[in-house]
């Protein structure tokens, strides 16, 4: 399987592990202090091919993502749960350490942001779902990321991510539905 669109990651470790489970170009970053040329290479790459964000699932990963959205805003994004992104002794987390189907899976699911997005799920939402400002929370959150392949976020970037990539209401409820079930199953 070929992927059009030129991927962006953040070394050349997670290339590696791209190439072994598709065929597919990418840009490396090098790190989270991406350099003038980089986000030149990654602005042509989304005129020419389009471009999908594809960064751990960690801090350094966000700054990232967010450093390439805030100057091209075209691009799709691609996210793997942390519990995929983990090195064999459970310490490291990458997309280097995800296996070839889980890689597969992330880029398949790639979103694109709104520029300007429509409100679709409400801040009140969130605080009704108890995805904000109950115990279990955070780990509601992660498991809403994983489910609708957004990633995961803390309270405060939640709602914006909900309604950036645009998730119907409809696929919200039923996501957060599964999470009911899953914690009452134990």
């Amino acid at each position: 399987m070929k992927i059009k669109e030129i991927i962006v990651v953040e070394g050349k470790d997670d290339t590696v592990a791209i190439k072994r489970a598709i065929d597919a170009d990418t840009i490396e970053t090098n790190g989270s202090a991406i350099n003038e040329e980089t986000l030149r290479k990654i602005e042509l790459a989304a005129e020419k091919r389009g471009v999908i964000i594809f960064t751990d699932p960690d801090f350094p990963g966000e700054k990232i993502r967010k450093t390439i959205t805030d100057r091209i805003p075209n691009c799709k994004h691609a996210f793997l749960p942390k519990h995929e992104a983990r090195d064999k002794l459970g310490r490291g987390i990458g997309v280097e350490h995800a296996s070839p189907e889980a890689i597969r899976t992330a880029l398949k699911d790639a979103h694109r942001m709104e520029i300007e997005p429509e409100e679709k799920i409400t801040k009140e939402d969130l605080v009704y779902y108890r995805l904000i400002g109950d115990a279990s929370s955070k780990w509601r959150r992660e498991r809403l990321g994983e489910l609708l392949k957004i990633g995961y976020t803390n309270g405060k970037q939640l709602h914006k991510r909900l309604n950036m990539f645009q998730i119907s209401r409809e696929l919200f409820l039923e996501a957060v539905n599964k999470i009911f079930q899953e914690e009452q199953n134990g």
